[in-house]
């Protein structure tokens, strides 16, 4: 294997991992009040008010079923399926199935469009085809330890370390909150489930004017995943049920190579979830196999 497709590989499994329930980092609640706002009990509560109630209560919900559908533009397009826990750091099973784009394309060539990723405390693996494993010395798991995404491809590499270890259901709404540009679009069913929709944007330009209770660290945070990301602007959907809990998130916007949507539905909150390390003599680390198909 030629040392551009070994590193095409690591990217795009990293890549890939990330999308499956991307969500950017929690920026904290905002201080922002929403004009358009609604009496209940006597009180007027605005849309921001209600969404850190919805952020609160899906954060302390522990764990979840994940779906979701991610198109990055002609790289990548996927779909993936499992459960996720957060609490006390992110851990879970995902099946992550490449359906188009050139890393499918790549994945393909290595033997497989569908593999089995597990999240780990502090590491991230992928397991990959016999076909791979060939030309891995036998091993048919690549580890990515998240630190050391940071050192990969500059500051993609690091945008992907802040991802994979903060997404959770919850992030999207977070990312809503920093946005301080939230309306309620209205009642709707989603899968039969009645649901509160939301809806903003963000703007990279304007976080500042419209978060000016919001701590300047979480501003530069959040500003600065979205630029590493090549992203301006992104438009922000969520669907939450009466116990306050995130149903289905949307979130579509123009990336540095190309026009990004992804979609995602969560259920069974507070489901079981395991992820083991998987054995140490199948397990290649993604670094080394980057630097000796490089030697090579």
């Amino acid at each position: 294997m030629k040392s551009t497709a070994a590193r095409c590989l690591a990217l795009s499994i990293a890549v890939s991992a990330v999308l499956a329930t991307a969500g950017c980092r929690s920026p904290g609640d905002s201080g922002v009040e929403d004009k358009a706002s609604r009496r209940q009990g006597g009180v007027q509560v605005s849309p921001m008010a209600e969404l850190r109630t919805v952020a609160r209560t899906t954060e302390q919900a522990d764990s979840a079923k994940v779906e979701s559908t991610t198109i990055m533009g002609t790289t990548l397009s996927m779909t993936a399926d499992g459960a996720l826990a957060w609490v006390g750091g992110l851990k879970g099973t995902l099946t992550i199935t490449y359906t188009g784009g050139r890393l499918a394309d790549t994945m393909r060539q290595l033997g497989s469009t569908s593999m089995e990723a597990r999240y780990l405390h502090d590491a991230y693996y992928a397991r990959m085809s016999d076909k791979f494993a060939a030309r891995a010395g036998g091993k048919h798991w690549i580890k990515y330890e998240y630190e050391a995404l940071a050192d990969f491809a500059g500051g993609s590499g690091a945008y992907l370390e802040d991802q994979m270890q903060n997404t959770t259901p919850n992030q999207s709404v977070k990312l809503l909150l920093a946005s301080g540009d939230v309306r309620k679009v209205g009642e709707e069913k989603v899968r039969g489930v009645a649901t509160t929709h939301y809806s903003g944007t963000v703007d990279v330009t304007d976080l500042e004017g419209r978060n000016a209770n919001l701590g300047d660290d979480h501003l530069a945070d959040v500003k600065r995943q979205l630029k590493q990301a090549g992203i301006t602007t992104e438009k922000v959907d969520i669907w939450v049920d009466g116990r306050n809990l995130l149903v289905k998130k949307t979130e579509k916007a123009e990336m540095a190579i190309g026009a990004m949507s992804s979609t995602a539905y969560y259920s069974d909150y507070g489901t079981p979830v395991s992820a083991l390390k998987p054995p140490a003599a199948d397990t290649a680390d993604f670094r080394d196999l980057v630097h000796q198909q490089s030697a090579g």
